[in-house]
Order: structure tokens, then C-alpha cells, then sequence
């Protein structure tokens, strides 16, 4: 465990249980943790090394692969449908229009093609990816299971199953609960939110107009100003706004203690507070140090290994894409 820090050690420690209980859920399935442990002994320090070096050029790479994999998961479950070029496929959806870190996918392919040619998924690399994403943002890490196969069918269409920044919070339980994730893992992967930006476009209306009267009420009347003035009203909707004020590139709880002070950005991410079904959860992770930030770190790995079972392709479902962003 040389490669982890020591803060990040015991987290992994602890979600070794939770790895194997997952494991052995699934492993009637297919996929188990270490599943690549003969075929591939070198897959995940070849897709690590490489996350590490497109990470040190471009920071913004982890929550693109983390955000990636989330995508990918509620379309078709975790089948790497989300890869895949074509003029009507999930790639060209607006909910995946601004996803970044393809680049880090196919890269970590081409290694893994020339290591061991036939063997590892682009599904699992995208698993594997999100997880060092967040380790390498000063978050936790957790055992991944493996054996996922490749889908052949992406559809644009399918996209809406994705949550939607203005949807309501009974509608977001529904969509995660149609995954098999309760309001726990709901709120803990919206955490993710914690790294990464998005676009003045997804929230400029909150700051004028919500009601006809207006600015979002649930927005601090402090912080309304700073936002005014990094999306004007009449302005450039593609500029970017870090979705965590202030800890945009550290995976911590400041996240949470924003939405209790009202300066959430986007509508469905502040409505885990305002929502009296969710609020527990986000009081759960309040805090900077200590157990609160050691507790959304351990969960958001239990999280992430449930999402990363979501309707999985095994055995001989799918197949192994030779290129990620293409059928065979």
C-alpha cells in the first residue's frame, strides 16, 4: 500500500469489508476484485500511472473521469456506452457535452492493448480511472471490483436517465432507486461534486429570475454578489465555476458545509439541504476534519463500489473493445 498516504491508508483499510461484501454479491456475475490479478497482473498501476500523468498537466482531468463514470453507469449500467463516437450516441447527449477525460481513456487502452492485448475493458478502465481520481485529489480509496465487459449500444435518447441540475429531489431518489441507490448514496455521490466545475449556462437563472422576482431565495444574499459578478446576466454561459467555492481541486467535505450556508451552485445540489429527506445526510458529512470528512470518504467508496455494479455486462455479455471509442 506504498502507493496510498498514510491519511489515505486507513480508509482503504476500512473499505476492504465493504469491497468484499460488494465482491461477493457480484461475483456470480463476474466481477470480483483482483480479477485481472493473472491476465493482466499490471492493469491497474498501468491505468493508475497513467490518470497520474495526464493529472499532472490538467487537474480538471479527475473530476472529468469521475463525473465520466457516473454518466456511464446510469445509461445501460457500467458498460463503457458513454465512449462511444457516433452522431447519436450517449457522447453527443447535453448532459455529456462537457464531460472531459476521453483522452485519459484512450491512452490507458493503448498501454493496456500493448501489455496485454484483449483482456481489459474500457468499462473497467473507467472505473478503475474514477477511483484514482479521487485518491489523487487528497480523497480516499477503495478496492474496485472488476470483470465488467463493453456494451455495444450507446443512444442519445437513453441520456434523460441521468438526474437534471433543476430536478426535484423526489425525482433524483427515484432515478438513483431505479439503479438499486438509496438517499444515503444519493447524497454521498453527489458529494462528488466536492472536484470539478460547471457552467454559468446550468445556473445563470437562479441569480435573476427563478420566480419572476428575482434571485433563488435559498442562495446566502452574501454570496448571491460573487456569483452575480462571475456570471453576469447577459454574459458568456460556457465560463466555468467551481461547483465546491474555494476547494474546487481538494475531494473534502467543504462541499456539504456550503449547501448549509446557501451557497450551493447548482439547484439540485442545494436542494440536499432545503429537502427535509436528504438534509440528515449532508449534517452527516458537516465538517472539515476529523470523523465527518473520514466518514463521507468511507462511504463515498461503499457508494462508488454499489454504482459500479449497475447493470454490468459479464462473462460472455458485451465484448472487450479493442479501441474505447468504438464497437468491434
Amino acid at each position: 500500500m506504498e502507493r496510498y498516504s498514510s491519511g489515505q491508508r486507513f480508509i482503504v483499510i476500512m473499505l476492504f469489508l465493504a469491497a468484499m461484501s460488494a465482491t461477493t454479491l457480484v461475483r456470480g456475475q463476474g466481477t470480483r476484485v483482483g480479477f485481472y490479478s493473472i491476465t493482466c497482473p499490471n492493469a491497474e498501476s498501468i491505468i493508475r500511472s497513467t490518470v497520474q500523468t495526464h493529472f499532472k498537466t490538467d487537474p480538471a482531468i479527475a473530476p472529468g473521469l469521475l463525473r465520466m463514470h457516473f454518466h456511464d453507469c446510469f445509461v445501460r449500467g457500467c458498460d463503457a456506452s458513454i465512449l462511444i463516437n457516433g452522431s447519436n450516441t450517449e457522447k453527443t447527449a447535453l448532459p455529456n457535452l462537457g464531460l472531459r477525460g476521453h483522452e485519459v481513456i484512450d491512452d490507458a487502452k493503448t498501454q493496456l492493448e500493448a501489455a496485454c492485448p484483449g483482456t481489459v475493458s474500457c468499462a473497467d478502465i473507467l472505473a478503475l480511472a474514477a477511483r484514482d481520481s479521487v485518491a489523487l485529489t487528497s480523497g480516499g480509496s477503495w478496492l474496485v471490483p472488476t470483470g465488467r465487459r463493453d456494451g455495444r449500444v450507446s443512444l442519445a435518447s437513453e441520456a434523460s436517465a441521468l438526474p437534471g441540475f433543476t430536478e426535484s429531489i423526489d425525482s433524483q431518489k427515484q432515478k438513483f432507486a431505479a439503479k438499486g441507490l438509496n438517499t444515503q448514496d444519493l447524497v454521498t455521490l453527489v458529494g462528488g461534486h466536492t472536484i470539478g466545475t460547471t457552467a454559468c449556462q446550468f445556473f445563470n437563472y437562479r441569480l435573476y429570475n427563478t420566480t419572476g422576482n428575482g434571485s433563488d431565495p435559498s442562495i446566502s444574499a452574501s454570496f448571491l454578489p460573487q456569483l452575480q459578478a462571475l456570471c453576469p446576466q447577459i454574459g458568456d454561459g460556457k465560463k466555468r465555476v467551481a461547483l465546491d467555492t474555494n476547494s474546487s481541486n481538494k475531494f473534502d467535505t467543504s462541499f456539504f458545509i456550503n449547501l448549509k450556508n446557501g451557497r450551493g451552485i447548482l439547484e439540485s445540489d442545494q436542494k440536499l439541504w432545503t429537502d427535509a429527506s436528504t438534509r440528515p445526510f449532508v449534517q452527516r458529512f458537516l465538517g472539515v476534519r476529523g470523523l465527518a470528512a473520514l466518514n463521507f470518504n468511507v462511504e463515498f467508496g461503499k457508494s462508488m463500489i454499489k454504482m459500479s455494479n449497475i447493470g454490468v455486462k459479464t462473462g460472455t455479455d458485451g465484448e472487450i473493445r479493442k479501441i474505447c471509442s468504438a464497437v468491434n
